[in-house]
């Protein structure tokens, strides 16, 4: 059975039994501060298990992209090396919302498996929650009793808590769970060992590949728990998992699942893989087979958080995209050999293979192939230099351990990977001080850990009764329905909930509104507004002294007004954008607030000066046409559409929408907008640029922050008049200025070069002969440029110089280093590892070619010092 029928009769099995089958919410999670990613199928269905919200069906049934790479649930360092583990997968699952309990939930579950699936009874295996004393749980007497009905006991096990009973987190929902096994393993291999022993002892052949979970109680802050007011089951089955079981494999990666990418990287490399039948291979082979597992893996997670809105980066959870982007490519050059980008090729498989289920693959194909070819080509070049550091580091290592904190410094500093570092050394027969590198890494996750502690939630009215009314007010009557007290790095916090609130929580790209809560008798700064699991959260430093008190809660209108006219420009844009340029444009991230807006977009070249000229032009005479705002406040998301209305991927809507208009602009949005473009005034691009490899940036201010624009240069144009003493051409007497400078740079140069030659003779008699290396390190009275003449005329004088050449112009420290090509290939030297061990000293660094490097600082005390240290290289 191929693996899209088995998803298919999933979901038609589920749907014949009441259930709504919805699509899957993003991997990359926008609006959860507690998920980075969708890690679980029920992490989209939060709030309705909280209480939070209402589901559009008490039943529901879907597939689900999870991502588990970060926090508790990390299976990242796994994947490759067993046959069952991934960062991406699909998360097959049916909810009830307070409907069906356990009986249905294992008897359906008993169905698909055996009559619709028709795996054998014999090779499954069962287990429920034995209980716990300790917290006053009791053995689930309930799931076993239903479970006897339909296999032998002797199949049913006691599971413990760790492996039968499920949380969220260290608060909210939880409770029993009852997990499916099945015994992939040959009838030998059953009978010398009973598959019943091997259950959760990560065994690759006999797994787990459903849990059912049976929500019936809520862990509180302190611990302990309590009955939830109504019974909720949330199961989840391996989509991977069920492909191997039902299409004979003991691998996932020999399902169709994986395969057709397996065969493409095959075809690029010219190596082979070997399936999980094969036995006895070698261990070069088993190498080869962990890199193509953890490529074709670490491909599928990466394409598809592109494909919702993640790029890759330096922090948050474009940084985990990066890392284990990373993580493939560095298996793909230490092991498959493959020394140019490579991965970016196999998205069109997986746009073939999924884009019929998952659309958004298909779609941004071409947007996530150019991103990943970009972040591969960069990383080589990581690797490459990497390669040269390492290298410096070993020639200076005495003995046979590397220090761990210059192998942590290679990872932090510049990207090379330790494992990688750890396999060169082995192989050159070094090893490295592993307890020093953990200890550099632990003090590096200390400076980046933020723990946030959380109360109970202290509920002062029952019930979901928050309402926002901030569309429409600013200003509105409230009480507090609910708070509690965080604890985090910048201090104690508290969240708020309001039965009602004008206050808009940061969504959509939008920041969250400020303002205060007033009643008779105080004022209370609310500092930030979010939303977390369908309820709006109110920051404030202080609780009111009298919390069942009335307030009037009061946007701060200044704010929220600037705001307001980023947002509307930016959908004015987004429109002028797709005119001029094309409807391949599509926004790729956005932030509006008070100050200026930002917006990511998908485009192949750089907008050109006059490209942003008609851009302006096109947002400026929508201003001036003064366009009403049309909204429709709960539109038919169908309807929307069909009237033209812009859907972002990676967004999460539902059945109904809020649509904007203002004339040809037409998008699904929840922010605050302007009520006519006439309030926008002006719109003004300050910046554009690349953020990655299709994705171009741009930066705009709108109203008052356009006048202060054109203020600030009106000023600076007075100011530069002044300068030139009033010129009544100013721009003729900027450019004889500019030619007048030229000249004299031309004659400066010159007289530079003519400086070099006559300080080659002086330097040439100072060169000392070091190992067999005529060797110089001073300072001279040269700019860069004269210093870099320097270095090649006396590099003329032979073929074994090692020079170190410093200057100090403008109070500006500068180190050129210049080694002859024929030292760095018989010696192994670079000049740019050189300057950047040595601009250490000036507090600066730089880089360069292998025999010509420079670095910059800012210390030119340190010149003496990195002048005296620079023979340490060749002695």
């Amino acid at each position: 059975m191929k693996s899209q029928d088995i998803r298919k009769q999933f979901l038609q099995f589920f749907e014949s039994k009441g259930h709504l089958i919805v699509p899957s919410a993003p991997i990359v999670l926008k609006d959860d501060p507690t998920l980075m990613f969708n890690n679980s199928g029920m992490a989209q269905f939060k709030e309705f298990f909280l209480g939070n919200g209402t589901p559009k069906s008490p039943r529901i049934a879907d597939t689900q992209k999870c991502l588990r790479v970060s926090g508790k649930h990390n299976d990242l360092e796994d994947v490759g090396f067993d046959t069952y583990h991934h960062t991406m997968f699909e998360m097959l699952g049916n909810w009830s919302f307070g409907d069906y309990f356990k009986k249905e939930a294992i008897n359906w579950a008993w169905e698909l498996l055996t009559e619709v699936y028709k795996i054998p009874k014999e090779n499954l295996y069962v287990s429920v929650f034995e209980g716990n004393a300790e917290e006053n749980v009791p053995f689930d007497q309930e799931a076993w009793d239903i479970w006897k009905t339909l296999i032998d006991e002797d199949r049913i096990i006691l599971g413990n808590k760790k492996d039968n009973f499920w949380e969220m987190g260290d608060q909210g929902p939880c409770g029993p769970c009852s997990e499916i096994h099945v015994d992939l393993r040959t009838e030998d291999e059953k009978a010398k060992v009973s598959g019943k022993s091997l259950v959760n002892n990560d065994h690759p052949q006999v797994v787990e590949i459903w849990n059912n979970v049976f929500m019936e109680f809520n862990r509180k802050a302190d611990g302990s728990l309590e009955k939830l007011p109504a019974q909720h089951v949330d199961t989840g089955m391996g989509f991977e998992r069920l492909c191997m079981a039902l299409q004979g494999k003991t691998s996932n990666y020999d399902t169709d699942v994986f395969t057709p990418l397996i065969e493409k990287v095959e075809q690029i490399t010219g190596l082979k893989y070997t399936s999980n039948e094969v036995k006895d291979i070698s261990e070069e082979q088993n190498k080869t087979n962990i890199a193509i597992r953890v490529i074709v893996d670490h491909v599928r997670a990466v394409a598809f958080a592109i494909a919702d809105g993640q790029l890759p980066s330096n922090t948050g959870a474009g940084y985990v995209i990066r890392r284990i982007l990373r993580r493939a490519i560095r298996y793909g050059f230490t092991f498959l050999n493959t020394k140019e980008p490579f991965i970016n090729k196999l998205v069109e498989v997986l746009a073939n293979q999924m884009g019929e289920f998952f659309p958004e693959i298909k779609s941004q194909q071409q947007l996530v192939t150019n991103v990943i070819r970009e972040e591969e080509a960069s990383f080589l070049r990581t690797l490459d230099q990497g390669l040269q550091l390492l290298d410096n580091v070993v020639a200076k290592t005495n003995g046979s351990e590397v220090s761990g904190a210059k192998v942590f410094e290679l990872k932090d500093t510049f990207g090379f990977p330790e494992d990688l570092t750890d396999l060169i050394l082995r192989e050159r027969g070094y090893t490295y001080d592993k307890a020093e590198f953990d200890k550099e890494l632990e003090e590096q996750k200390k400076r980046g850990r933020v723990l946030v502690e959380r109360d109970d939630w202290a509920v002062l009215i029952d019930g979901n009764v928050e309402t926002f009314v901030g569309y429409d007010k600013t200003e509105n009557e409230v009480r507090i329905s609910r708070f509690r007290k965080i604890k985090n790095d910048k201090g104690v916090l508290y969240q708020i909930v309001l039965d009602n609130t004008p206050f808009y929580p940061e969504g959509g790209g939008q920041v969250g509104d400020k303002g205060t809560l007033v009643s008779a008798n105080e004022t209370i700064e609310i500092i930030d507004t979010k939303k977390e699991n369908n309820l709006i959260l109110h920051f404030a430093k202080q609780l009111p002294e009298n919390i069942e008190a009335n307030f009037v809660a009061k946007v701060n209108t200044d704010l929220r007004t600037s705001t307001s006219k980023n947002h509307s420009a930016t959908h004015l844009m987004h429109l002028a954008l797709r005119s001029l340029l094309g409807t391949h444009v599509e926004q790729k991230g956005s932030l509006v607030n008070p100050n200026y807006l930002r917006f990511d977009f998908s485009h192949f070249s750089k907008v050109t000066d006059e490209e942003i000229r008609k851009v302006e032009d096109f947002v400026n005479a929508r201003i001036e046409e003064q366009l009403q705002l049309v909204e429709y406040r709960n539109i038919p998301i169908q309807e929307a559409m069909a009237k033209g209305a812009m859907a972002l991927f990676g967004e999460k809507y539902g059945d109904t929408v809020r649509m904007i208009e203002f004339g040809d602009s037409r998008e699904l949005c929840g922010g605050i907008h302007v009520k006519n473009t006439a309030d926008i005034w002006h719109f003004k691009i300050i910046s554009e640029g690349a953020v990655a490899a299709g994705i171009r940036r741009i930066e705009a201010i709108t109203g008052d922050a356009v006048k202060d624009y054109f203020a600030q240069k009106e000023s600076d144009l007075e100011a530069i008049k002044e300068t030139l003493k009033n010129p009544q051409d100013t721009l003729k007497a900027v450019v004889s200025l500019q030619e007048d400078n030229a000249k004299l740079k031309k004659q400066i140069e010159q007289l530079l070069k003519e400086k070099a030659k006559g300080l080659k003779g002086e330097l040439a008699a100072k060169l000392q002969e070091i190992n067999g290396v005529r060797f110089l390190a001073t300072q001279v009275d040269l700019n860069a440029e004269g210093a870099k003449d320097l270095a090649y005329e006396l590099g003329t004088l032979g073929t074994n110089l090692f020079l170190v050449l410093a200057t100090a112009e403008d109070d500006k420290p500068m180190l050129s280093c210049y080694i002859s090509k024929e030292l760095v290939a018989e010696k192994n030297l670079n000049a740019g590892a050189v300057v950047r061990e040595l601009g250490k000293y000036i507090q600066g660094g730089g880089g360069g070619q292998p025999f010509f490097a420079t670095a910059g600082g800012k210390n030119v005390a340190g010149i003496k010092e990195a002048l005296e240290k620079a023979v340490d290289f060749v002695k």
